[in-house]
Parts: structure tokens; sequence; C-alpha cells
């Protein structure tokens, strides 16, 4: 009776406490651990030989935001390492949750741990939360449990979450970087036209001299941002940005036309293709080694791919693969990746080594992601002050041609 207790007990969660105090040789010691009440932690405390002399709870910063994907590949390697080291899993719970910064990300943990103790399988109630893990995630351990292999499982999809996280940081690089000076020179090109321009504009009424084209045509330029048509047109640019993204979330079709358009973007285009195919390769590999059927692994697949071409590439592919096409045939039947990626899977099919093959395809695609970044960057680098010393450079030679013309003339 007293174990049927304590079990129902367990499946209330825990609270995260502070607490301070002395161990058998006096010493005075800290520690940060979860318990249901602060009762039952001092017993724990007691029984470890701590004499607790302060107990209070951990304070909570805010909601502590956003679970973020790099949040949920740190989790994978800290409860991959953990039952590495024969840590049971729901004192591995235990362990991450109590110590992790994030109170969002603590949140979940620890509700996950409940569901544990609670009696239901990992998978399971990871499969609760759709947002932070997605059917491949639970896929992977799923077959993980099944094959009596989890900590091994959790290690591959730590080493996948980190690999496809690292993947996306390096292609947010190239894009961001062109982006945040593209917006900064916008920035500063409409305060000049707000703030700067009008103070020439006055000095030059006095002139009594028509103005050089280029001029007048930078002071119309300010004079329409400054009136309310300037106005009006910034409210309907938020107002198409807002729709843009609006859609963009909502409209598959219009995802898929976008994506069409940023392969074909010069220098840009070619990183986003290598990316998709690493992510191919990279999700195709972990799940043909977990031991998931090639036809269930093509649904996770297309969805990892992170556009929508790939995705229905990889969807017609799978539709190939389960009437007996061999996946090397329905990859050159998409007419979508290089022939290089081809024959690799080619030979993985005809060695029985798909899951190696793909690895080392998506290894190598990784690196040349990683290199085109690099080499985007120092490209763009003298093309972006190009462009700012055309913005800003432009508007000084056209306040200054007056004056120069002034000075001729005297």
């Amino acid at each position: 009776m007293a174990q049927s207790s304590t079990a129902i007990r367990t499946i209330k969660r825990d609270t995260a406490y502070v607490w301070e105090g002395r161990d058998k040789r006096g010493k005075i010691v800290k520690g940060k651990t979860l318990a249901k009440d602060e009762p039952s932690l001092r017993a724990e405390l007691r029984r470890q030989g701590v004499a607790a002399s302060r107990i209070r709870k951990q304070p909570q910063r805010g909601r502590g935001g956003k679970v973020t994907p790099g949040d949920i590949a740190i989790f994978s390697r800290q409860l991959a390492t953990m039952l590495a080291a024969g840590i049971p899993l729901v004192q591995s719970f235990e362990i991450v949750g109590a110590g992790h910064d994030k109170p969002a990300m603590q949140r979940l943990i620890l509700d996950i741990k409940a569901d544990v103790e609670g009696g239901m399988s990992l998978h399971e109630a990871l499969a609760r939360r759709p947002l932070q893990f997605d059917d491949l995630y639970v896929n992977l351990v799923e077959a993980g449990e099944q094959a009596g292999a989890l900590e091994g499982m959790l290690d591959k999809v730590a080493t996948y979450k980190e690999k496809t996280e690292a993947l996306k940081k390096k292609v947010k690089k190239a894009l961001f970087y062109p982006t945040a000076v593209l917006i900064v020179a916008i920035i500063v090109t409409i305060i000049l036209l707000v703030f700067v321009i009008p103070t020439f504009e006055g000095l030059f009424k006095d002139f009594g001299a028509d103005l050089p084209a280029f001029t007048r045509m930078v002071i119309d330029l300010s004079q329409a941002i400054r009136s309310k048509t300037g106005i009006v047109l910034a409210l309907a640019l938020l107002a198409g940005g807002y729709a843009f993204f609006y859609f963009k979330k909502r409209s598959r079709r219009m995802r898929r036309t976008l994506d069409q358009l940023s392969l074909r973007i010069p220098i840009i285009g070619p990183i986003l293709n290598k990316s998709a195919i690493a992510r191919f390769a990279r999700t195709l590999s972990t799940m043909f080694a977990a031991g998931v059927p090639l036809v269930e692994a093509m649904e996770s697949v297309a969805g990892a791919t992170g556009n929508v071409v790939y995705e229905n590439a990889t969807l017609a592919m799978r539709d190939e693969v389960a009437t007996g096409t061999r996946l090397q045939r329905a990859m050159e039947n998409v007419n979508l990746f290089p022939n290089m990626v081809i024959q690799m899977i080619a030979v993985g099919e005809e060695a029985g080594a798909l899951d190696e093959m793909s690895g080392k395809v998506a290894t190598f695609y990784e690196a040349e992601v990683d290199n085109s970044v690099d080499a985007m960057s120092s490209l763009l680098e003298p093309l972006i002050m190009a462009v700012l010393g055309v913005l800003v450079g432009g508007l000084v030679i056209a306040m200054y041609l007056p004056i120069f013309k002034l000075g001729q003339v005297v």
C-alpha cells in the first residue's frame, strides 16, 4: 500500500528548489534539486547527510522564452550522455531539468518526466508535444525503445539534431549578412532624406537659380517621404510585408513558388540547393540506420529537407519506391539531384550500406555549404560596400552639386 501511494505521488510534477546547508564534516554545501515539496527535499537531504539551513524555490525569470530547435538539440545530447553513463531515464530528466537555465525548457523537460513516471513510454511522451518534437524525432526514439537500444538511438538523434542545426545556422548566416546590411542602408538613406536633405533644401532656396536635375530629384524624393504620401507608402509597405508573411505560412503554393525562385537566385541559390541535399541525405542516413523501412523513412525525409521543391520530389520518390522502383531510379526521375549523389546512393543500395553512403553525401554537402557561405561572405563584402557608397555618396553628391556650380559661377 505504501508503494502504491508513493507511485501516485511521483506522478505529480516536481519543483526546482535551491538549497544551502552543512554536510557531515560541517562544510557549507549548496545545490539545486527537484522535489515534490519542501519537506520531501529536507528528508532527502537528511538521508544524504546534509542539514539544510535554507531552502527556496528556484526563481523563474518570466516565461523563459520560446523553446528553440537549438534547445532541443542540446537536450538530446544531454539525455544521450546521461543514458550512456548508465543513469536511469527518469533521473536523467531530473538532472537535465533541474540544471536548465531557461524556464520554458525546464517546464518542458519536467512535464515529459512526469508523463514517463506516470507510465508512458518516452516516444509517447514526446509525441504529445509536436511543436518541439517532430515525427522524425518521435519515430527514431520509438525505434530505439523497440530495439532495446535507446541510449544508442538517442546518440544518433543528438548527432542528427546538432548537424542539422549547424547547417541551418550556416544558411541563415549566408542570408542574414546581406539582408542586415541592406536594411541598414535603407534606414540610413531614409534618415538622410528626412533630416539632412531638408536643411540643404532651405539653403538652396536662397540661391535663386535652377538646381541640377539630380539634386531636384533627391529633394522631390525627400518631400514625398515627409508628406502624407510617404506615410501612406510606409503603411502600405508594412501591410504588404505582413500580408506576405501571413500567406507564406498558410499557402503551400506560395511557399513552393518562393522556394523555386530562391533556388535560382545567383550565389544564394546553389547554397540552398546544397543545404536541401545535405538535409535529405543526413535524415535518410539517420532513419535507415535506425532500422526504419525506406518507404516510411521517406516521409520524414521529405519534411526535413526544408524546401517545398525537394519535399514534393521526395514524396514522389517515396511513391515510386513503394511500387518497387529502386531509390536510384526514383532520384533520376525527379531530375533534381546531382549525378554524384545518385551514384553514391546507387552504390549504397548495391552494397547494402545506404545509411553509410547517405551519411557521406551529407558530410560532403555540409562541408560544401560551409565553404560556399565563406566564399559568398568574401564576395559580398566589397559588393555591399559599393552599394552603400552609391546610396550615401549619391545623396551627398546631389546636395553638393549646386554648391559646386555656384563656386564655378563666382
